[in-house]
C-alpha cells in the first residue's frame, strides 16, 4: 500500500516538475497562448467578409466607357489606346476595353489573374445589356450571411488543432531532449521511480495545459468574432483529448532517440511541417489532388481539425466522427508503444 502512494506521489511530483518547467520560459508562454490570439486577429481582419470589390477597368472610347458605366462593380477610366494597355501591362487597370470590327467590343486582360477574369463577365455583362439584351429568366438575389460559412469560422478550429499540436510535440520533444542533453534524466532512471512514469507524466501535464490552449483561442474566436459553437462543449472536450494525446504520443516518439536540440529541432520541423500544409490549418484540404487525399485523411491533424470544424460549425456527434477519432486512437497506440520501445533514457 505505502509502495502504492509512493508511485503516485512520484508521479504527482513529475508532474508539478513539468508545470515549473513551463512557466519559466515566457518564450514558451508566448507561442504557445499569445501568438494563436496573434494570428487568429491578423488573419480574421484580412480575410473578414467584405462587399464585392470594385474592380477599376480602362476604356478608350466615350461609346464604351457608357456601357461599361453600367456596371456599378466596375470603376472605369477614359483612356487613349495606348495609355491604357500601358496601365494594363502596369497593373493599375485588370482590365482594357475598345470598339472592334462590325460594331464588337474587344476586351483585353489576363486569364491568369482571377479579378480579370471577374471584370471580363462584368464588361460583357454590361456592353450586352447596353446593347439591348433581355434575359430570358427573372433572377433575384437574396444573400445568406450565416456564421459557419466565412473564413474566420474555417480558421480557428484550424488554430486550435495547430496549437494542440505544436504544444503537444514541439514542448514535450524539447523538454525531453534537454532533459537528456543535461543528464537529468540519467540521473532519475537511477532512482526507484518506474520509467513509464516519466512518460505518463508528460501526458498528464498535456492534459492540464489542454483546458488553457483550447479555452483560450475558442473564447476568443466566439466573443471578438461571433464563431459558432453548435456542437457539445463536452464532445469538444472530447476531441481536444483525443488529439493532445495522439499528438504528444509523436512528441514522445520524436524525442525517444534524439540526443540534440538541433537533431529534435529537424525531426519536428520534419512532422510538423508537412500536417501544416496538408492538414488544412488555413485552407481546406480538399485542394490537394484526389491520389494523395488518403494520405492526407490519415494525419493526425487533418483528423483532429476535420473533427473540430464538424462539431463547432455543424454540431456533428462523436458517433459521426468515428473515422476521426478512429485516426487519433491507433496514432495514440502505435506512436506510445513505440516511443517505450525506443526511448534511451542516456
Amino acid at each position: 500500500m505505502a509502495d502504492q502512494r509512493w508511485k503516485r506521489q512520484a508521479l504527482l511530483q513529475l508532474t508539478f516538475l513539468r508545470f515549473r518547467e513551463f512557466t519559466r520560459e515566457p518564450e514558451a508562454i508566448f507561442w504557445g497562448f499569445a501568438f494563436p490570439i496573434l494570428l487568429t486577429i491578423s488573419l480574421g481582419v484580412a480575410f473578414r467578409n467584405q462587399p464585392a470589390p470594385v474592380l477599376r477597368v480602362a476604356a478608350v472610347t466615350p461609346a464604351v466607357s457608357a456601357a461599361l458605366g453600367r456596371e456599378p462593380l466596375l470603376d472605369v477610366q477614359e483612356l487613349p489606346g495606348p495609355q491604357a494597355l500601358e496601365a494594363l501591362r502596369a497593373g493599375t487597370v485588370v482590365l482594357m476595353a475598345e470598339p472592334g470590327a462590325a460594331g464588337s467590343v474587344v476586351l483585353h486582360f489576363d486569364d491568369t489573374n482571377p479579378e480579370g477574369r471577374t471584370a471580363r463577365m462584368l464588361a460583357d455583362r454590361a456592353v450586352q445589356l447596353a446593347a439591348g439584351r433581355v434575359d430570358p429568366v427573372a433572377v433575384s438575389n437574396e444573400l445568406t450571411r450565416e456564421p459557419g460559412s466565412r473564413y474566420i469560422d474555417f480558421l480557428v478550429p484550424g488554430i486550435i488543432g495547430m496549437g494542440i499540436m505544436g504544444n503537444s510535440i514541439w514542448g514535450l520533444a524539447f523538454s525531453i531532449v534537454d532533459a537528456r542533453r543535461r543528464k537529468l534524466m540519467k540521473r532519475l532512471v537511477a532512482t526507484p521511480m518506474p520509467r513509464h512514469y516519466y512518460l505518463m507524466s508528460f501526458l498528464l501535464w498535456r492534459l492540464i495545459l489542454l483546458v488553457v490552449e483550447v479555452a483560450i483561442p475558442l473564447v476568443f474566436g466566439v466573443l471578438v468574432f461571433g464563431v459558432p459553437l453548435r456542437g457539445s462543449l463536452v464532445q469538444l472536450t472530447a476531441i481536444c483529448l483525443f488529439g493532445s494525446l495522439a499528438l504528444s504520443a509523436l512528441g514522445l516518439l520524436i524525442a525517444s532517440r534524439a540526443r540534440t536540440i538541433e537533431g529534435v529541432s529537424g525531426l519536428t520541423n520534419l512532422v510538423m511541417l508537412p500536417m501544416w500544409i496538408l492538414s488544412g490549418v488555413f485552407f481546406s484540404s480538399q485542394r490537394f489532388p484526389d491520389l494523395i487525399q488518403p494520405l492526407i485523411k490519415a494525419l493526425p491533424l487533418t483528423a483532429l481539425i476535420d473533427a473540430l470544424r464538424a462539431n463547432m460549425l455543424r454540431g456533428t456527434s462523436l458517433v459521426q466522427l468515428g473515422p476521426q477519432l478512429a485516426v487519433l486512437v491507433v496514432c495514440f497506440g502505435l506512436c506510445f508503444t513505440l516511443a517505450l520501445r525506443l526511448f534511451r533514457w542516456r
